[in-house]
């Protein structure tokens, strides 16, 4: 086991409790384990009705994965990455197949890997503190642990929104939209969880008992221009339209998007595209571990860690620079199948 993770029964509940304070509960390749064998062992406890996964201190929930790690990784040959995110993409796949409820607390910063730990879970709690978000373009990365299937299943065109802008959504966003599935007030979680303790099988109740009123969700009033400006899978196409806009709405979110590794764009859009096809989770996954082994190891990904989180200059030397010198060969590359026994399997 590990010390990142506070791992016990109560009750009639099985509850795990992110801890990594320092780093926003960020996960690792031994928090991924750990919580693995665990949710495995559950499986077929019969004393673990129920699941609760939360975060132990902080101003979030989780911020993502090791980036640190991985971008050491990629530096080199990538084994550790592509190993991490492997075992990463199987817990995700666990948890969306999960046989008993799993309540996730989404309370504070839920980007990234915490994304791919909350979305799978059967109740999604939000609260005032949440902030949402899919900021992978940013870095050169990718929306993976999933996005891929959850962005792409949301109204109109949120998903693509989200995925190439990195906005941040809150508690009330999250519950207008369906990321979330109840808005309840962060001083009322301690009293959700001691109660779904005692009686798992009123989870439902529960929750909708300590929800409070949800505040109006800011994003409602944009959703007609997300679904007319990001309409096309095309990246040009999303570019030129809000360019041709003008308004200031358009202006800040191409100004925003001229800030993102192009690579990335390509990909999310190209990712959300075959994953709103994919028949299972599983086939989901298999796509984007292919898209990680090789992102992790290209320029954008170590150049946009540098820029952002290193050095924190915030000025990327993107490469391909300009979307219209990220080709299509490159992005079929990307997308390819990996050798047979390199290929992504579920546990």
């Amino acid at each position: 086991m590990t010390e990142d993770l506070i791992i016990r029964k109560t009750g009639r509940v099985g509850h795990i409790s992110l801890n990594r304070p320092k780093v926003i509960h960020s996960l690792n390749l031994a928090m991924c384990e750990a919580m693995r064998d665990t949710l495995i062992a559950w499986r077929d406890d019969d004393s673990v009705e129920a699941v609760l996964i939360d975060h132990s201190e902080g101003r979030g929930f989780c911020a993502g994965g090791d980036i640190a790690m991985l971008q050491a990784s990629g530096k080199k040959d990538g084994k550790e990455g592509r190993e991490f995110f492997y075992k990463e993409y199987q817990l995700n796949h666990l948890l969306f197949e999960y046989p008993k409820p799993v309540v996730a607390f989404m309370d504070g910063i839920t980007m990234g890997g915490g994304v791919g730990i909350s979305q799978p879970a059967t109740y999604r709690v939000a609260t005032e503190n949440t902030r949402f978000a899919m900021p992978e373009t940013g870095i050169g990365l990718f929306p993976d642990v999933g996005g891929g299937w959850y962005l792409s299943r949301l109204a109109g065109r949120l998903g693509q929104f989200l995925a190439l802008t990195g906005a941040r959504l809150d508690g009330a966003e999250c519950k207008e939209v369906g990321l979330a599935t109840h808005y309840v007030p962060a001083e009322q979680l301690e009293e959700a969880k001691q109660r779904i303790s005692e009686n798992p099988d009123r989870i439902d109740g529960i929750l909708g008992q300590l929800s409070d009123i949800v505040p109006p969700a800011r994003i409602a009033d944009n959703l007609d221009k997300i679904d007319k400006f990001f309409a096309s899978d095309v990246y040009e196409e999303v570019l030129a339209a809000l360019d041709a806009d003008g308004s200031d709405w358009a202006l800040k979110e191409r100004g925003t998007l001229g800030t993102k590794s192009p690579q990335t764009c390509k990909v999310a859009l190209r990712q959300l595209k075959e994953g709103a096809a994919m028949a299972t989770f599983a086939d989901e996954m298999r796509n984007e571990y292919r898209i990680a082994s090789r992102v992790l190891v290209r320029h954008d990904f170590i150049e946009g860690v540098r820029a952002l989180i290193v050095d924190k200059d915030n000025d990327p030397k993107w490469d391909p620079a300009t979307p219209e010198e990220t080709s299509d060969e490159l992005i079929d590359s990307i997308f390819a199948p990996l050798p047979a026994e390199e290929e992504w399997k579920p546990l």
